[in-house]
């Protein structure tokens, strides 16, 4: 006897934040492991070199820092999570594991309908001027919008 499918949490559509988003088609939990974050392997180093994922967009990026350095690139063997748009105010937290897995969980409920969210806090290797703040522009358009998806210093 074949035993049902689960319905998907979610589904990738057009988003009003940036490009393609990920939805809630079920509440989703808080506390809940929605999905990994899945791509290539890479070092930093390597994952400069590459070109950019969308030249007409080239802040744009599949790319996930891990702490021990390693880079997950999402823009080639990635999986519906490299959709999963910025919000200064997100629904949702990256978890990385002991293997360097990351997995993306919901800090709060999430209804159907609603877009996946996580606070992308990038860093960069130079100082964060108003024309890097620009081009690292945030969308989520929530009261609280920094304006930026960079990650500002305590000192700014």
């Amino acid at each position: 006897m074949n035993k049902p499918k689960s319905k998907k949490r979610y589904v990738v559509r057009s988003s009003g934040i940036h490009g393609k988003g990920v939805f809630a088609t079920t509440t989703i939990r808080k506390g809940t492991r929605i999905t990994e974050y899945r791509g290539k392997r890479t070092t930093e180093e390597l994952a400069a070199e590459q070109p950019d994922s969308d030249p007409n967009d080239p802040f744009h990026t599949f790319l996930f820092s891990l702490s021990d350095g390693t880079v997950i690139d999402a823009s080639g063997r990635g999986n519906e999570a490299r959709w999963i748009n910025h919000s200064c105010d997100p629904n949702c937290e990256t978890v990385e594991d002991d293997d360097g897995r990351v997995f993306i969980h919901a800090i709060r409920t999430i209804r159907p309908g609603e877009e996946l969210t996580y606070d992308y806090q990038l860093v960069i290797d130079e100082p964060v001027t108003r024309r890097l703040r620009r081009d690292y522009a945030c969308g989520c358009g929530t009261p609280i919008c920094r304006g930026t998806m960079l990650q500002e210093s305590a000192s700014e």
